[in-house]
């Protein structure tokens, strides 16, 4: 989860990541991890042998104390019936506050360096919204050839294909999309994708954490 954040235009910018505190930023990524935890009724001791990660280990990043690595990120989702992008969205959502009031628009630029490793494939991925906003906007390019673990979560989600082509499936079926091509999935669904040749961009609309 690095990289440098775009800017909106004019005094309604939004200060990007690196305008604020790692501790921040992982101190919400572990709130987040709780919640999802609690809801499940797990306790970390039953989390730490889904995921194969140490007790204490998990207990820091509950309390902000420790980031996980993209590996240790994709093992907690997971283990706790989620998406990584739901847990790396969490920690973006910057709340409202005097400071830091989320702006009326944002501006970001073609050229803006990914902000995070996107824990759902290989590949990279930028925010195209920050702060507390109802919808997280998230452009990905990846080159995965293979399948990886499917993922579920409570939100709807919105996946238009901008680049390549992708092999999607979404409760064990398969469909090829193409460049111009979209699907839309409700919350609960299995899903997970991958190259069907070369690399690939999409364009991903996903609904706030409900948690």
């Amino acid at each position: 989860m690095t990289g440098t954040a775009s800017a909106g235009l004019g005094p309604t910018a939004e200060p990007g990541p690196t305008d604020e505190a790692p501790d921040a930023v992982a101190a919400r990524l572990g709130a987040h991890v709780r919640r999802l935890r609690l809801r499940r009724g797990d306790t970390l001791v039953q989390v730490a042998e889904r995921t194969g990660l140490s007790h204490p280990f998990l207990s820091q990043v509950e309390r902000g104390l420790a980031q996980p690595s993209l590996s240790s990120l994709r093992r907690i989702a997971v283990a706790l019936g989620t998406s990584p992008i739901e847990l790396v969205a969490a920690a973006e959502d910057r709340p409202h506050t005097v400071e830091h009031a989320v702006p009326p628009f944002e501006v970001h630029r073609r050229g803006d360096r990914p902000q995070l490793a996107a824990g759902f494939a290989d590949g990279d991925a930028r925010m195209l919204a920050h702060s507390d906003r109802p919808f997280h906007p998230i452009e990905f390019t990846g080159s995965d050839a293979e399948p990886g673990p499917s993922y579920v979560h409570d939100e709807d989600e919105f996946v238009l294909v901008t680049r390549g082509t992708v092999v999607i499936e979404l409760d064990g079926r398969r469909d090829l999309l193409d460049e111009g091509d979209a699907v839309y999935y409700a919350g609960g669904v299995p899903h997970r994708w991958w190259a069907a040749a070369g690399e690939y961009r999409l364009l991903i609309v996903k609904e706030r954490p409900r948690v």
